[in-house]
């Protein structure tokens, strides 16, 4: 550990010379409990990125009825995944940063946060800085740009830097949702996930995590980003892939079309064999795990459908390591 020279005599110790990479994902309660639920529930759905409607009209309906009806029921949904190490989420993007910890020197540290939850951007910004990190890298895990995510970890770390007098340099990882390496990544992980089964599927799916369709008249990029990911990949792959999106949540028009009704169309036509993946996920969680694996293969089966396969996120597989490898080295040049 480097410290500054000639510093005067009892000045406290200053640690520099070193730089961070902060891998950030979505969030996860501390525990598959109501109480925990609901607190996470609280700050996720109290961000104005998440939910763009004035408060006056908004923290009436989530303190008044959301936030009393909603977190019994998905404590139950995150029972149904939750591991011995925690949250699916949690789990694998420590395993990331793990991964990923000492591939680049003795100068890098590597560590994980969480949007929302624990442990917080703010704590590991603090933390980055405090061991002499005068250049920290931000990794929003999201392929694909959306305000709702990408630019709420953006506002996170830059409300983090704002409470800091001394600034450490800032470089954030942009989208990759065209990146030749996460194409690559995806087709290697779904071709080996479909020829690990024991049927051929009548249809593959590419499901993304939904948005109001309001943010795509706004001008967010995300439903162009997520179609272009499916196209590179059903390309790369020589195979038609259906899209749909996934977790409608209120009463708003949310892009389409909708995981749940493609799952039920395609047992009612007759494509009774199907597979289904997430892209827009870098690892598995609630909405993989429960979302799609669990209530995807009811609804299908419920609509008359006989084989239903989920194949998993990149997660700390070798080839999404490798890719994580790879984004970060890109975006570290000039710093090591």
């Amino acid at each position: 550990m480097q410290t500054l020279d000639h510093l005067p005599a009892g000045h406290p110790p200053v640690k520099t010379g070193k730089i961070g990479v902060l891998l950030v994902n979505l969030g996860t309660p501390d525990a598959p409990e109501k109480k925990a639920v609901k607190r996470y529930l609280k700050q996720f759905l109290s961000d104005k990125r998440v939910v763009e409607i004035p408060d006056i009209i908004w923290q009436p309906i989530l303190r008044g009825i959301i936030l009393n009806t909603r977190p019994k029921k998905s404590a139950h949904a995150y029972s149904l995944v939750w591991t011995d190490e925690g949250s699916p989420l949690a789990v694998y993007t420590r395993r990331q940063a793990e991964a990923l910890a000492g591939k680049y020197g003795d100068q890098v540290q590597v560590d994980w946060a969480m949007r929302y939850g624990n442990p917080s951007i703010g704590s590991k910004m603090e933390a980055l800085k405090d061991a002499g990190c005068e250049r920290i890298l931000v990794a929003p895990l999201y392929p694909q740009y959306s305000g709702a995510t990408t630019a709420s970890v953006h506002d996170a770390v830059f409300d983090a830097v704002k409470s800091m007098r001394w600034h450490p340099a800032i470089r954030v990882l942009p989208p990759y949702h065209d990146d030749t390496d996460y194409i690559g990544a995806l087709k290697t992980t779904v071709e080996a996930g479909l020829a690990g089964l024991d049927f051929e599927p009548d249809a593959v799916i590419a499901s993304f995590h939904g948005m109001p369709k309001r943010t795509l008249e706004l001008g967010d990029p995300y439903h162009c980003h997520c179609q272009k990911t499916a196209r590179l990949l059903s390309e790369a792959m020589g195979r038609e892939l259906t899209i749909a999106f996934q977790s409608r949540f209120g009463p708003a028009k949310w892009l389409e079309p909708a995981t749940d009704l493609t799952l039920e169309k395609l047992a009612e036509e007759g494509k009774t064999k199907v597979a289904i993946f997430a892209p827009g996920f870098s690892s598995d969680c609630l909405e993989t795990c429960e979302e799609l694996a669990i209530r995807g293969k009811e609804d299908f089966e419920n609509a008359g459908g006989e084989r239903f396969a989920y194949i998993p996120c990149l997660n700390d597989s070798e080839v999404g390591i490798n890719l994580l490898d790879g984004l970060v080295r890109r975006e570290l040049a000039g710093w090591i």
